[in-house]
């Protein structure tokens, strides 16, 4: 059976799909995410060795490494449905990148504060203007300056295309991320981070750690496709699929519900009237 992936481009479309998607998303990211626990906690070593050994509080890197993953990511899915928007001027991709965002920060200030407690008992300090925190923390700001630009601009086109300009700027970012932890020469880059390997972790520490980045990855999945659904019922309140949702929802659903506005959807997150109270 042939599929027509352009038909999913509008949001019309895009937004039943998605509304069926959330909640398998979020219970596979809920079941990979305690089990990656689970393996953290209670099947990895109690003590690392090396140079600079570390017992129990370097479990905390279950968290902190997939969130930073996970924070680079989101942000190159956010430039990317950005450029997608201002090359094609399609509204899903601007909504897209809208509704990725604040998922990004959360994982970026989850990055930053977890390596705040891990950095006490393994540097002595909570914060150290090292390179690879110096430049997670712009990456923050950079998530921070894309959700506070398009909020300032009224015009929903106009503050579209500005962000999604910033969004793209702001991929310098990354390769400057990538080379602070993993410098050539470490010896011209100093840093207090270690330098990022899987080759050299304990096989059920790299077990639990890729579990959780996959959890993290699938909650993404649904924490931005739950935001989109809001972003399109905002958007797209005074259309005609929209009304007819919220009055089948005052009379109950109809046999005459069309494509792409079914029950399926729903509303919004919370099954309320779409036209009211909808936050992006």
């Amino acid at each position: 059976m042939k599929i027509n992936w352009f038909k999913y481009a509008s949001p019309t479309a895009f937004y039943p799909v998605a509304g069926r998607l959330v909640p398998v998303f979020g219970v596979a990211a809920l079941a990979l995410m305690l089990f990656a626990l689970y393996w953290g906690f209670f099947e990895t070593p109690e003590r690392l060795g090396g140079t600079n050994p570390q017992k129990e509080y370097y479990r905390i890197i279950f968290i902190h490494v997939p969130a930073a993953w996970m924070s680079m990511w989101l942000y190159l899915v956010l430039a990317a449905w950005s450029a997608v928007g201002l090359v094609f001027n399609t509204r899903l991709s601007f909504m897209m990148a809208n509704a990725v965002a604040p998922t990004g920060a959360i994982f970026t200030f989850l990055a930053l504060w977890t390596g705040a407690f891990w950095g006490r008992p393994s540097w002595g300090t909570y914060w150290d203007w090292d390179p690879r925190l110096t430049s997670e923390l712009i990456l923050f700001f950079l998530y921070i300056g894309f959700m506070a630009l398009h909020s300032a601009i009224d015009d929903s086109r106009r503050a579209d295309r500005a962000a999604a300009l910033l969004a793209i700027v702001g991929l310098v970012m990354l390769p400057i991320i990538y080379w602070s932890i993993n410098c050539p020469d470490p010896n011209n880059c100093a840093a207090l981070h270690q330098r990022s390997s899987l080759t050299d972790i304990e096989s059920n520490i790299l077990t639990a750690m890729l579990v959780m980045t996959l959890g993290f990855w699938l909650y993404s999945f649904a924490a931005a496709f739950t935001r989109l659904r809001n972003i399109i019922l905002l958007r797209e309140q005074d259309s005609a699929w929209v009304r007819k949702m919220v009055d089948e929802a005052d009379t109950g659903p109809s046999s005459s519900t069309p494509p792409g506005a079914g029950a399926a959807g729903g509303l919004d997150a919370g099954g309320h009237r779409a036209s009211r109270g909808v936050s992006a």
